[in-house]
């Protein structure tokens, strides 16, 4: 290029004041860019900030501490659905306690004695195929509950025809007695009243507590609250503001194995005694937001009951494939293991519906194994420690080692008497998992709404717009969020955007797309 050449060039720059500052004379290039050095510099000095802390990604589940039978069966539905680890996970997991919860209980070596109940939530977004997961990992219950279905037909019509004979029978009796002393004689002699065949149901999605009890009253002493759509039970009347407390001291009274209590004026008095549940709510994160942020639940201590997984995503990551003929024989082997354990008659009372579990003790290596946990978690409760964000979930978190290592062993060997070290070894594996996932969440969940909100819309601009300014009309019609649908509440977020730098607003009349817009912005795309 001649000295000439670039003379000429340099007369197509243009001098103006900067449309960032306002109030900069720069000379500007012929590119659009049109930015002076002053401004320049500050943004290299303040820059686009983070809108909030960015979450990591999970940990892999540790399926191989659900030994050959339960991580057996979370690799085969992996394999068929393709979903998250952690989904298949927990779907076996949620499956196998309540298998096994109306047969164990696990005694610590504080002597106290725990039910081996689990109460997992899974988090992940629609499409995950958390649904498919789950009924795989469900679908001996599901055999079972048919099973019961078939039986019950038969044994409500029996009951029926013995009700009648028996309420016949006690009319004809005290019609013929004459005294007092006889009549009693005679319905003594009659014996009691027929009772009706417990209800067929193992599982329901979204009781509220009343329905609960009532099922336990009615039905099998071991059930399960399993959802698929677990905003369902999050957003229903269980969990509403009049009722959450109320339903969540329940289910905490649940987990531990304490008798309930229910004095109701059209019900009457119940103690529900020797009842063991399960819970595995499958939740989109939205939902699962509220529940894992609720104060109220956080300071009742439901929440540190829970064991939580939020899985990274594979959608995107799932091309098709067959299925290998190992899938479908771990399949098998985990179906038929939980129908074993399933078809045997569960430890109650005489003529009672009330679970007396034989308990499972820890064997000398096994709890030295657990002390020396137990120690270890104390030692990282305090503001420093490892677990100083989470310390209600963490101070449970040996009782939950100990509960997991009963379940895994049990479905491992089904005679199982006691919990040998290597188990507990893998219960405390799957704890730390659940520790790990807890603390990684707890600024997650504690997030101001908006704040996420500001970062879908910032990564839809960076993901979908290519020009390089964009009006606020723009984003009010074309946002894919329905919280951006109107002109106010673009608006506010917009500024949060803007005052992250991640948006440099320009002059009003600012022309995009050859349209003089009122309010439009820079967007700022370098990190």
């Amino acid at each position: 290029m001649t000295h000439e050449d670039a003379v000429v060039v340099q007369t197509d720059w243009q001098e103006d004041l900067c449309p960032r500052c306002g109030n900069c004379s720069q000379v500007f290039p012929p590119t659009g860019e049109r930015i002076c050095y002053t401004c320049e510099e500050q943004q290299r000095i303040d820059g686009p900030q983070p809108l909030f802390r960015e979450v990591p990604d999970a940990d892999p589940f540790p399926v191989e501490a659900l030994h050959d039978v339960l991580g057996g069966a979370a690799r085969a539905i992996q394999d068929k659905t393709q979903a998250p680890d952690a989904i298949c996970g927990q779907s076996v997991l949620a499956a196998a306690s309540l298998v096994v919860q109306g047969h164990v209980d696990v005694e610590l070596p504080t002597r106290a004695v725990r039910p081996s109940s689990l109460f997992l939530v899974t988090i992940g977004e629609s499409g995950e195929r958390k649904t498919s997961a789950d009924e795989l990992a469900l679908a001996p219950i599901r055999d079972r509950e048919r099973q019961l279905a078939e039986e019950y037909r038969t044994e409500r019509s029996d009951y029926e025809n013995g009700l009648a004979a028996w309420e016949k029978q006690r009319a004809d009796d005290l019609r013929r007695s004459k005294t007092i002393d006889a009549k009693r004689s005679a319905l003594a002699n009659l014996g009691p009243k027929p009772t009706p065949p417990p209800v067929p149901m193992l599982t329901c999605p979204e009781p509220t507590f009343e329905g609960l009890c009532r099922l336990f009253f009615e039905g099998h002493p071991s059930l399960g609250i399993f959802s698929s759509e677990g905003g369902q039970f999050v957003g229903g009347f269980g969990m509403s503001a009049d009722h959450r407390l109320k339903t969540a001291a329940g289910f905490s009274s649940f987990w531990d194995g304490e008798s309930v209590r229910r004095v109701r004026a059209g019900d009457g008095a119940h103690v529900l005694d020797g009842k063991r549940l399960s819970v595995h709510l499958l939740l989109q994160p939205a939902v699962s937001s509220h529940l894992l942020a609720d104060e109220e639940l956080r300071d009742q201590g439901l929440l540190t009951r829970l064991l939580v997984a939020a899985p990274s995503s594979t959608i995107g990551k799932r091309p098709w494939r067959e299925t290998t003929q190992e899938t479908e024989t771990a399949l098998t082997v985990y179906g038929d293991r939980l129908s074993l354990i399933l078809g045997t008659a569960l430890p109650v009372e005489d003529g009672s519906h009330i679970l007396r579990p034989r308990v499972l003790r820890l064997r000398p290596r096994a709890r030295s194994l657990w002390i020396k946990f137990a120690d270890d978690v104390e030692g990282e409760l305090g503001e420093l420690g490892q677990h100083g964000d989470i310390r209600g979930f963490a101070n449970k978190l040996a009782e939950h080692a100990a509960r997991l290592a009963a379940v895994v062993a049990l479905v491992e060997d089904p005679t199982a008497g006691e919990i040998e070290a290597e188990d507990l070894a893998r219960g405390i594996q799957l704890a730390q998992f659940y520790a790990s996932e807890a603390r990684r969440l707890f600024d997650l969940e504690h997030t101001d709404a908006e704040l996420v909100l500001a970062q879908r819309l910032l990564s839809w601009i960076h993901g979908t717009w290519i020009e390089d300014v964009i009006a606020l009309a723009d984003i009010y019609q074309r946002a894919p969020s329905r919280k951006l649908r109107t002109r106010k509440d673009a608006m506010r977020i917009v500024e949060i955007l803007e005052d992250h730098n991640w948006l440099e607003r320009l002059p009003p009349g600012t022309e995009v797309a050859g349209v003089k817009k009122r309010d439009s912005w820079r967007i700022v795309r370098r990190v």
